[in-house]
């Protein structure tokens, strides 16, 4: 079963379409990272799953049912652009104002489960106001999940957040996929981080989906190339434009496309006068793919 099966689901607003006629499946158990420019309708989409807003047309289903199903609603957390918390409560006051909205028993209970999974169990008495961009962000997380919901929407969790603070972020939804089967679709502008966790991807543009996979499907469309410095950088491009097809100079290393043998570019090197000081073999990662994938579109809708 599908966590969230979406067809052909349109918003508009002052008749220019923000969601324009998508399709969207998130399978359960997946940490689905939904990717997209500034405006390309990522926000609105989520919104609409979690009844934020209304459609015009098309059709939720999730797990199989209805999204306005009552039975079903309220097996969806979410943390969408903040956590909306009194600045000068705790941490502590915070979540219970939320499990007394959500009519969740044994309070203290469900508090301290869900301060455990954000690992912020030693702050629950830390004012709101107090806590750093990064624990806050746990703190949206953590009210999301009271009543441990299946489906977790989380849009720009990890946006500004430092090294350490995206680390910790990256375990917590792991964790939450992994040991408590929780479904997860994540939006963020960060597709190296994204990278690192997601299990499926869903690309849109201008509010359509243009392109769903997993990440190993991901993994089977991406080239592959021999990244290397030498020396002489200029005549060995040149050297190698005449033996490989694709060949290019990028962040200070030649690169070359679609090979597999680095044994084989080294001897041709070697054998005309060039001695390798770096060489690694490499594929593009999300951040390239996206970026060439958009190229491709151009102007297309």
């Amino acid at each position: 079963m599908n966590a969230i099966e979406i067809r052909n689901l349109s918003k508009s607003f002052r008749g220019m379409y923000a969601v324009d006629h998508l399709n969207m499946t998130v399978p359960q158990g997946a940490i689905y990272g939904f990717i997209g420019e500034n405006g390309s309708g990522k926000s609105t989409t989520e919104k609409l799953i979690c009844g934020h807003l209304v459609p015009n047309g098309g059709e939720i289903k999730l797990f199989g049912r209805d999204y306005r199903d009552a039975g079903v609603r309220v097996r969806v957390g979410a943390l969408i652009e903040n956590a909306g918390c009194f600045p000068g409560s705790s941490v502590y006051q915070n979540l219970m104002m939320q499990c007394i909205n959500l009519g969740i028993e044994n309070v203290d209970e469900e508090i301290q489960r869900v301060l455990r999974i954000v690992r912020m169990e030693d702050n629950a008495n830390l004012k709101f106001k107090s806590c750093s961009l990064g624990m806050k962000q746990r703190i949206g997380i953590a009210i999301a999940l009271l009543g441990d919901p299946a489906l977790l929407i989380l849009d720009e969790p990890i946006n500004g957040l430092d090294t350490d603070g995206m680390r910790i972020m990256r375990e917590i939804l792991v964790d939450i996929t992994k040991n408590y089967g929780c479904t997860v679709v994540i939006s963020s502008h960060l597709l190296g981080e994204l990278e690192k966790i997601a299990t499926h991807y869903g690309i849109i543009r201008q509010g359509k989906m243009i392109m769903e996979m997993s990440a190993e499907e991901m993994d089977s469309r991406v080239q592959m190339f021999v990244s290397l410095r030498t020396a002489d950088m200029q005549r060995a491009w040149l050297l190698l434009k005449k033996k490989y097809n694709d060949v290019r100079t990028e962040d200070g290393y030649i690169r070359i496309y679609d090979v597999d043998d680095v044994e084989e570019v080294v001897s041709y090197l070697m054998e005309n006068g060039h001695i390798v000081s770096e060489i690694k073999k490499n594929k593009i990662g999300l951040e390239e793919y996206y970026i060439e994938l958009m190229s491709k579109q151009g102007g297309k809708r």
